[in-house]
């Protein structure tokens, strides 16, 4: 299983940008999928994450109604789109898979790691 993740970059505050993550080795319809940050001299959490079958969302509270998970099945893509961004949101992103069909907050619970993308916002 391999997941590349792209769509970071330099964006003003206000602005939006959408993080994509190519999946490939597998179907994920029975996987749980999502994304996570990692700010510098931060430790990594937990962003969003969805249930791939049934396309149920999980949130975390610091995004919930700026930031909207979803996947495209037929090109095995997770997205993340990224609205009302601000400067707090810049982190470097990674999108992660899991095999247990649970929605999971926490990285140790993912077996599937992408490379991150980075998301800068200015102020």
């Amino acid at each position: 299983v391999q997941l590349q993740a792209s769509g970071g970059g330099l964006v003003q505050a206000g602005g939006s940008l959408r993080l994509s993550c190519a999946a490939s080795g597998r179907t994920f319809i029975t996987y749980a999928v999502g994304w996570f940050r990692q700010a510098p001299g931060k430790e990594r959490e937990f962003v969003s994450s969805i249930m791939w079958g049934r396309g149920s969302e999980y949130y975390a509270d610091s995004v919930k109604g700026r930031f909207t998970i979803s996947r495209d099945n037929a090109r095995n893509t997770l997205y993340l789109q990224m609205n009302s961004l601000k400067p707090e949101d810049t982190a470097l992103y990674y999108c992660a898979a899991r095999k247990t069909y649970r929605p999971g907050y926490m990285g140790s619970e993912y077996d599937y790691w992408g490379q991150g993308t980075q998301v800068t916002v200015s102020s």
